[in-house]
């Protein structure tokens, strides 16, 4: 095995060519072996043992990880080949498949320029295989295959080499109809997946073969013969023959991009500044001695040197003492030191130029997203992720004294993990930890306890409902307690266009920031007129400013805002968070003495008459979902089909492949609590199941009601849900 120390000069000599440099992500569905064909990788550079690649698992260093068989958090490392007498370095990111991960998917494609997508060759295409795609197509990253457990098809189906082509035949079109629905339109036909190509392989990741049209050109390998080699039980000919590593290594620097091309169509893709600007084009053209720019796509709690702050560089570069100026925080920091991702090890460098991925320590206060430069300049797009939180529990310590450590584990997890939301519930004082799904907090739970040696309580979990409305109304006055101020406001769905606009990260939160974002707005379908007078937008809610010459205005416009973002983080009905309202301020007066018109006064003021515009118009709730597809044997498929309608499930889709069924449904989170011993106990433990988050839908008319008082109950609040009369004085 190659010494570390030679690796690791090796990648920094690399790095300074940046044509032969290549960012990219591993990305599937659950178990499909992304972390098992990643061991080859880094066994080809040296850093493992070619034997015990495949199940080493090196990328799943996480004992929890370990232990459970899946990778939960994405792990990078930097790895230094030589493929055909030049040397490449390889930013390569092993993510996550479990649908309670998908953030650090979402994050890990703001820092690549391309991905290998691993497809379960008997599975085919599953839910979160698509998900992963769609979000690759909206970073512009570009895509490759590796369909994986072909020995499966062979030794355990059975199939002939006319079914297994058959079968191979429709992953590479149902990748292609992804791309086709989801790719940037001027990428879609270049980026098509075809055995001609050589942009897609297939093999055995843990038996560590494959084969592309490239590899079986110079090995004389072609199907038949691999089937034949297979059933014979020599596997070691095809691994001698054609390596995995062989394969992937020059399907990866032959069909992904190097940063030189890839910034090229990224850059106007997740940065919206001027292009045709010194910076804009400094990192178009990946120039190294431009200003340095990066996009902050991970946060590493390091034990001994802190947070350090994983950036992918677009320009420039960067070195120690460098400053940099953080977007958000509005102010500048010195960089302490640097250095680059070998898996868990962090090895120190004295310069990393753009195109590159680093780890940078010394930025204080740092979190996902952060644009970072040298000097100010337009930051880059939100990180959208895909999904939400949708499940909550309260959380305390066991021992009033670690309260304050509480706080600081939690604020530290929740950098590491955007995807983790971290709030206090006022009235009650206890923290509210709300995640992805049950193994997301259960894993956010153990490293608390077991790593940060911290000893917690937790409540059973609980599901994160929304409030909105589907009529407007209005308008209605609402007047400060000293009855010196007065606001009226109208309330009115918010478009879907718009809300889904919102959802994607298309419009930018809080005030809009010039031309720019009114274009946006205009873009998702918004009124010209309208767009101009938005003055807020908190979450997926929108305030209007309508009122014409209002003395004052201006002056509260802060706590104006202020009290409708109040509004909308805590809806009328249950305290939810709201969603898809457009509240409009369309007249007041107000005191000319700035003492009658603070805090105490203006927030009620406004928070009052938009609580009662949503109960006159009626509040909805909405419950998240999740749809689940099982594979079941055909005798038990009614067996499951009668257990998810038995909790409010509604079916979708179901097909039938040889013995197996394929049920997809679509189901309420609240229902899946315990979901997994139901559907054992109901299949003998003959299912497997994969669930997938499908957004928020309104709660049944039946059983609001009932809802609604369970969940003010349960946050001290009078059982009867309030009415318009109760803001109204």
């Amino acid at each position: 095995m190659a010494k570390k120390e030679f690796v690791v000069e090796e990648v920094q000599k690399i790095m300074k060519n940046v044509e032969n440099v290549r960012n990219i992500a591993i990305v599937a569905h659950v178990d499909h072996g992304k972390t098992t064909m990643t061991d080859s990788l880094v066994a080809r550079a040296g850093l493992i043992n070619k034997e015990t690649a495949g199940e080493q698992r090196v990328m799943d260093f996480d004992e929890q990880e370990q232990a459970r068989g899946i990778t939960i958090n994405s792990a990078n490392i930097s790895l230094a080949f030589t493929y055909e007498d030049k040397n490449y370095l390889v930013n390569l990111i092993d993510t996550p498949g479990h649908v309670d991960f998908g953030g650090h998917v979402t994050r890990a494609l703001r820092a690549v320029d391309g991905i290998v997508l691993v497809i379960d060759a008997v599975e085919g295409i599953m839910p979160q295989t698509e998900t992963v795609l769609r979000q690759a197509m909206k970073e512009r990253a570009k895509p490759t295959v590796f369909v994986n457990k072909v020995d499966r098809l062979i030794k355990e189906l059975r199939l002939t080499p006319e079914a297994m082509q058959e079968k191979l035949i429709k992953v590479i079109k149902g990748v292609n109809d992804l791309i086709d629905k989801y790719g940037p339109p001027e990428y879609k036909k270049e980026w098509h997946i075809g055995v001609e190509k050589g942009n897609i392989c297939f093999g055995s990741a843990f038996l560590k073969w494959a084969v592309s049209i490239n590899s079986m050109k110079k090995s004389n390998i072609g199907f038949k013969d691999i089937i034949d080699l297979c059933l014979s039980g020599q596997d070691s000919v095809l691994v001698q023959k054609s390596p995995v590593d062989e394969v992937m290594l020059g399907m990866v620097i032959e069909h992904l991009p190097n940063p030189l091309n890839a910034q090229k169509y990224r850059i106007p893709q997740i940065w919206k500044g001027d292009l045709k600007s010194e910076i804009g084009n400094d990192m178009i053209n990946c120039n190294p001695n431009g200003k340095a720019v990066g996009v902050v796509f991970g946060v590493v709690n390091d034990p001994h040197a802190g947070e350090v702050a994983l950036t992918r560089l677009f320009s420039g570069s960067v070195s120690k003492s460098k400053e940099l100026f953080l977007a958000s925080k509005l102010k500048t920091e010195r960089v302490q030191q640097i250095g680059i991702y070998m898996a868990k090890d962090r090895v120190m460098c004295e310069e990393i130029i753009a195109g590159n991925i680093v780890g940078i320590v010394g930025l204080k206060d740092i979190y996902v997203g952060e644009t970072i430069s040298e000097g100010e300049i337009e930051p880059f797009e939100q990180i959208k992720h895909y999904s939400e939180p949708v499940i909550t529990k309260s959380i305390e310590a066991k021992d009033s004294k670690d309260l304050a450590r509480l706080i600081q584990v939690l604020r530290s997890l929740s950098k590491e993990d955007p995807t983790l939301k971290v709030t206090i519930n006022q009235e009650t004082g206890e923290h509210l930890i709300s995640g992805m799904g049950e193994l997301h907090l259960e894993i956010i739970e153990y490293k608390i306890r077991n790593e940060k040696k911290l000893p917690i309580i937790t409540s059973p979990p609980i599901v994160v409902y929304r409030e909105s409305i589907i009529a407007g109304y209005g308008p209605i006055e609402g007047k400060s307690p000293n009855k010196h101020t007065k606001l009226t406001f109208s309330i009115e769905p918010l478009e879907e266009k718009i809300v889904d606009a919102l959802e994607n990260g298309q419009i930018m939160q809080g005030k809009p920031k010039g031309k720019a974002s009114i274009d946006k707005m205009i873009e998702a379908g918004m009124e010209r007129d309208e767009a101009k007078k938005v003055v807020n937008v908190y979450g997926k809610n929108i305030l209007i400013d309508e009122s014409v010459s209002v003395q004052y205005l201006n002056e509260i416009m802060e706590l104006v805002i202020q009290g409708f973002e109040e509004a909308m983080s805590k809806g009328p009905l249950s305290h939810e968070k709201v969603v898809g309202v457009k509240v409009k301020l369309l007249d007041g007066s107000i005191h000319e003495d700035p003492v009658h018109r603070g805090p105490a006064q203006l927030l009620p003021t406004v928070r009052k008459p938009i609580y009662a515009c949503m109960l006159s118009a009626g509040v909805i709730l909405q419950e998240p979902k999740q749809k689940i597809l099982v594979q079941v044997p055909h005798d038990y498929a009614n067996a499951v089909i009668t257990l998810i309608q038995g909790k409010r499930g509604q079916l979708m889709n179901m097909e039938q492949e040889g013995e197996i069924s394929a049920i997809s449904m679509k189901v309420p989170v609240a229902e899946l609590f315990g979901f997994s011993n139901n559907i054992r106990g109901t299949t003998q433990g003959k299912a497997i199941w994969y669930q997938e988050y499908a957004g928020y839908e309104q709660v049944p008319k039946n059983l609001q009601g009932q809802i609604v008082t369970e969940i003010r109950k349960r946050k001290g609040e009078k059982p009867e849900a309030p009415t318009a009369k109760d803001f109204l004085e």
